[in-house]
């Protein structure tokens, strides 16, 4: 329903009051439909500042990487970047990278199943009847994802409650679930599906489309509201109000003329074929879908999001970068494979351009309630679900973090000797706040989190 702000936490208003924030809005004299654009704004919610909101977002790529020309030559000194990772290069002062975390986690399930969805539980998979390529049939995760966990201890907070506590998105997954699929766990056999669809986003974000076909613009409806408003508001709140109204109404724009041509959705054939037919037009709604996320943190409707690409096992053809074969069986080749290798480069490049993306557009956002960009209060930190596509290894998998986080020192590449990846989402927890002791399986939690300051 537009507008509907049920759940919410209440707000402190420089009264001293207490007012739900549909009551603060309607003594504003304005329509429950601007709340999407007006709750997070410290002119508003009367917020002592600078109030720090630490933000976490957990990216993934699937099939492992090439371990050589991913990780630097010198560990534990200034980082250098190889060419398959420079489009961070611009970020370089802000990421840190972690070679030597392994997933320890054994059971059921092939290493892709347990590269995947035991990647933010770090625990075991539930017994259970599929199979994968080797090892036993499992289920799927049996605990919480280090996401969801801090989901639920931010919004146990009155002053770090936010409208949707967490945001899952996705890019070309495939409309199937299995632990493949899915690395976001409520808790034990509760798998969170990610949204990869703008439109879906889009609506849930705001909740004023009625349907595909004739998009309502949210902007006209709210204007005037929103131009009362206004005239109640700082200056570096005005700018990032207006800055707000931009995006959205760009991304109508986009949505609207995709949406006549049909390129939007990826086109997903009922059953899995043995090559997913990703759609051309993924870089766009990758863009698109970082674009929302980056606008849901700045308006403070979560602080914790997870961006999925693709599945583990994943066989996308990436058309946009002159590959067509599957990303899966590329993984496979042997690495004298020239023109295999030279693919996986490219592709793994394409993420790292993604990533990139996501840090510019936080980098280039002001942190609404203090100094600095938004990307020196969020943590990124990007994965795999394998440390090597055609070993099948769960070593050494890919980790590298960008942006700022209490605890987190950046511009070096450290190599920790095969740590267990519980303890990297100890280190993680404790930058949010959240002073966990263990998390996923506990002796493996013994040594406590990483010092990375």
């Amino acid at each position: 329903m537009a507008g509907d702000c049920s759940g919410l936490d209440t707000c402190e208003f420089s009264s001293a009051k207490m007012l739900h924030r549909r009551q603060f809005l309607r003594h504003l004299g304005v329509s429950a439909a601007a709340l999407p654009f007006l709750a997070g704004l410290p002119s508003l919610t009367g917020a002592t500042l600078p109030q720090r909101r630490q933000r976490l977002i957990i990216m993934f790529s699937p099939n492992g990487t090439l371990p050589k020309e991913f990780w630097p030559d010198n560990a534990d000194e200034a980082l250098a970047f190889k060419p398959m990772l420079q489009p961070l290069e611009p970020f370089k002062s802000r990421t840190l990278m972690l070679n030597g975390v392994a997933n320890k986690i054994r059971g059921d399930g092939d290493s892709h199943m347990r590269g995947m969805s035991c990647l933010l539980t770090g625990s075991e998979l539930l017994p259970g009847n599929i199979r994968g390529g080797g090892g036993n049939p499992a289920g799927w995760a049996g605990a919480i994802s280090i996401d969801q966990e801090l989901k639920n201890f931010l919004q146990s907070r009155p002053e770090t409650r936010t409208r949707f506590g967490s945001l899952e998105l996705g890019v070309a997954v495939p409309d199937r679930a299995d632990p493949w699929t899915r690395m976001s766990y409520a808790g034990a056999n509760q798998p969170v599906a990610p949204v990869d669809d703008p439109y879906q986003l889009f609506a849930k974000m705001y909740g004023r489309m009625k349907d595909r076909d004739s998009l309502v613009s949210i902007l006209d409806d709210v204007r005037e509201d929103l131009s009362r408003v206004a005239t109640k508001l700082s200056a570096r709140d005005k700018a990032l109000l207006e800055q707000h109204m931009t995006l959205v109404r760009n991304l109508e724009q986009e949505l609207t003329s995709n949406e006549a041509d049909a390129k939007i959705a990826h086109p997903m054939p009922e059953l899995d074929p043995s090559v997913e037919l990703v759609n051309d037009n993924t870089p766009q709604i990758s863009r698109m879908q970082i674009d929302l996320l980056v606008n849901a943190m700045a308006n403070d409707m979560t602080r914790i999001a997870t961006l999925q690409y693709m599945r583990s096992v994943g066989q996308a053809q990436m058309r946009w970068l002159g590959i067509e074969e599957g990303h899966h069986a590329l993984s496979h080749e042997p690495d004298t494979n020239t023109g295999a290798y030279e693919k996986l480069q490219k592709i793994n490049t394409w993420f790292a351009g993604e990533l990139a993306y996501l840090a510019k557009r936080l980098a280039e956002t002001p942190e609404p309630t203090g100094e600095g960009s938004m990307l020196d209060h969020t943590l990124i930190v990007w994965m795999n679900e394998l440390g090597k596509g055609n070993s099948h290894t769960l070593d050494n998998i890919p980790c590298v973090v960008i942006g700022g986080a209490p605890g987190f020192k950046m511009d070096r590449s450290l190599h920790l000797g095969g740590i267990p990846h519980n303890r990297l989402w100890l280190s993680v927890a404790n930058a949010m706040g959240h002073d966990l002791k263990t998390f996923g399986k506990p002796d493996l939690c013994e040594l406590g989190a990483l010092n990375l300051a």
